[in-house]
């Protein structure tokens, strides 16, 4: 072998300048994230895995699938079907009631009230639960202020019941998607309006071929926020309605405590198994949205 041959054979096996920095690199930031994966792993796949295993357990310890096919049979489909019809009304509802409300901030002149609306509306996302409840029960319930002075009773109103909680889940959805929509607001150029007004576009065609389509990975997207925030919601459905209106939540709370029926745990944690699963759906939906839409957000 000659001595060019000799340079050749070593240069070739040599490494690149500089790929010892970054595989330093990449195991700085592996090192760096560990935390953060363990404590995943603890509260999340820790629950998963049990919730699991009890889904699939028998009370004599056995594997069966009889606790999964016993939630998706009455009175447990009864209660699943019902808190997908609530989240999906309850979430179109509050799309359509944010989206005006969120343009009507931002096409405002008076920066004052698009403050005032963002700072109500991130304190009002996240006022939920009892709290909430206990507020529309003292203002809308039975004895409450507005039902007695306005006489709701006398016409059939009833806070407890299907459209009353969808009342109450507006109070923080509405709020939860102005938060959502106002940047995608943001995003619509206003050489758009000027260009479809100079080809001779009316109001209502600019918003059907231009400005709509932009919104609509952003309108969806929230929309799918929504209804998963009504449907994990259980507090508040609990604190005011109780049996009276069928959701999944409370039927998995009334076979974790036996208060129904003894010996259903198992059952109620195939009923959480089924809503990971429509969460798992729900993600897998909205992640691609939300993708799509931060293009009109640059």
């Amino acid at each position: 072998m000659t001595l060019t041959d000799t340079n050749t054979t070593t240069t070739n096996t040599t490494a690149p300048p500089g790929a010892s920095a970054r595989r330093s690199g990449t195991a700085g930031r592996l090192l760096a994230v560990t935390p953060l994966l363990a404590f995943v792993a603890v509260a999340f796949g820790v629950p998963a895995l049990a919730m699991i295993s009890g889904a699939l357990t028998a009370p004599d310890g056995r594997l069966t699938t009889a606790n999964i096919t016993a939630s998706l049979h009455d009175p447990y489909l009864t209660a699943l079907l019902g808190s997908v019809k609530l989240s999906l009304t309850a979430a179109l509802l509050a799309t359509l009631a944010g989206l005006l409300l969120a343009q009507a901030v931002v096409t405002s002149r008076f920066a004052a009230l698009r403050h005032a609306v963002l700072s109500a509306s991130g304190v009002l996302a996240n006022f939920s639960g009892v709290p909430v409840a206990f507020a529309f029960v003292a203002t809308l319930g039975n004895a409450g202020v507005l039902t007695q002075h306005l006489g709701l009773d006398k016409i059939g109103w009833s806070l407890y019941s299907f459209w009353g909680l969808v009342l109450v889940y507006l109070y923080f959805l509405i709020p939860l998607m102005v938060l959502t929509v106002i940047p995608a607001l943001d995003g619509l150029r206003t050489q758009w309006r000027e260009a479809a007004q100079n080809n001779g576009a009316s109001t209502w065609q600019y918003w059907r071929y231009v400005a709509l389509p932009v919104l609509t990975p952003s309108l969806l997207g929230g929309f799918i926020l929504l209804f998963g925030s009504s449907f994990s919601a259980y507090a508040t459905a609990r604190a005011m309605v109780g049996a009276t209106v069928p959701l999944l939540t409370l039927q998995i709370a009334n076979a974790l405590n036996g208060n129904v029926f003894v010996g259903q745990g198992n059952v109620g944690l195939a009923m959480s198994l089924d809503m990971v699963v429509v969460a798992g759906v729900v993600m897998a939906l909205y992640i691609p949205l939300q993708r799509r839409s931060t293009r009109w957000l640059v």
